[in-house]
């Protein structure tokens, strides 16, 4: 039971491009509504687990709520540290912020400690990076699927039958904008999503400096798209909306200055993208009570030593999101 390299290598030993390369996910399983399905859609049979601080976790917190699955699929969060086992789960001693921040909950798991302990429950041989989120069968004992992207799109549409009546109509990926949202989700996760991330984990100035005008040139383009209308695809919420705003709520707290990302932040820099992502935020609860600032900036800045090699967090920015009718405060020379 051990993985290729270490859980903090984030870019491979040896590679002399530079660039951050994320995995491909293991686990792609999918839960359908269809009765004889391997993974049919059941309340009270799966869990999720997630981190606060993880964009990709939080697009799965998100989705949840929007869809009312509270009551249908449970969800637990690790400790906002990541080190060298990985993941961990908090101790019976500990207090972290936010819901449902707890130990393993799941019977049967009472001596798992990190989130690798559920890996190789389903797959002992695993090898590859214990990422969130995870989504549970508490059935079979096994991962169904660690890809967000997927596990969206099945909370999305697979559990209507389940549901109570009113989440019924919420349509992330409605037939008619799916081309769209495809075009968008493809360069928005490149450039901007999985972009930061490119920028931050560069080990060479050529792969930063490529990285960070890519970046910038996709939140161009963003802020073009956002300006049309309310939201960024059509006139309706969509998985883009979702996707999008894990990133962009964390820009200024983290990945600015975390992750060198500093050309320009996105409360003075792009009026459009954050009159948009503020709507979401202090409008709609499920993106509102899932954004947990606190472990978002912890663990960006204590856990990437290799970043930030004495762990100090920034106290800034302040506030960590401006209020709806609330703008940066213009310098002027006296």
């Amino acid at each position: 039971m051990s993985t290729s390299g270490k859980v903090t290598d984030w870019v491979k030993p040896g590679d002399k491009s530079g660039e951050f390369k994320r995995q491909v996910s293991s686990f792609r399983d999918f839960i359908s509504r269809e009765k004889d399905a391997k993974y049919p859609a059941e309340k009270g049979r799966y869990h999720l687990f997630v981190s606060y601080a993880c964009p990709w976790a939080h697009r799965t917190l998100i989705t949840r709520r929007l869809k009312g699955l509270q009551d249908i699929i449970s969800f637990s969060v690790v400790h906002w540290h990541l080190g060298e086992g990985g993941w961990r789960f908090v101790t019976k001693d500990e207090k972290e912020p936010g819901e449902n921040v707890v130990a393993d909950p799941i019977e049967g798991h009472e001596g798992f400690t990190h989130l690798r302990d559920v890996y190789f429950e389903s797959a002992k041989d695993y090898e590859g990076r214990f990422t969130v989120p995870v989504l549970y069968d508490k059935k079979t004992k096994h991962i169904v699927s660690n890809e967000s992207s997927e596990i969206i799109r099945m909370f999305s549409s697979e559990f209507d039958e389940v549901i109570a009546d009113k989440y019924r109509g919420v349509t992330l990926y409605p037939a008619s904008l799916q081309q769209q949202i495809d075009q968008a989700n493809e360069w928005t996760y490149d450039l901007i999503c999985n972009g930061v991330y490119k920028c931050g984990f560069a080990t060479t100035s050529e792969a930063y400096e490529r990285n960070v005008r890519a970046l910038f040139g996709a939140l161009d383009r963003a802020e073009a798209q956002v300006e049309k209308g309310e939201y960024f695809v059509g006139s309706q919420l969509t998985e883009v909306d979702v996707r999008l705003y894990v990133t962009l709520v964390r820009f200024d707290p983290v990945y600015v200055q975390h992750f060198k990302c500093n050309v320009r932040d996105i409360r003075s820099g792009y009026p459009a993208l954050h009159r948009w992502m503020r709507r979401l935020y202090w409008e709609n609860e499920a993106f509102g009570e899932t954004t947990q600032f606190d472990h978002i900036k912890w663990h960006y800045t204590r856990s990437h030593t290799q970043i930030n090699p004495l762990g100090i967090t920034p106290l800034g920015p302040v506030p960590n999101i401006l209020g709806l009718e609330d703008e940066v405060a213009a310098a002027r020379a006296k």
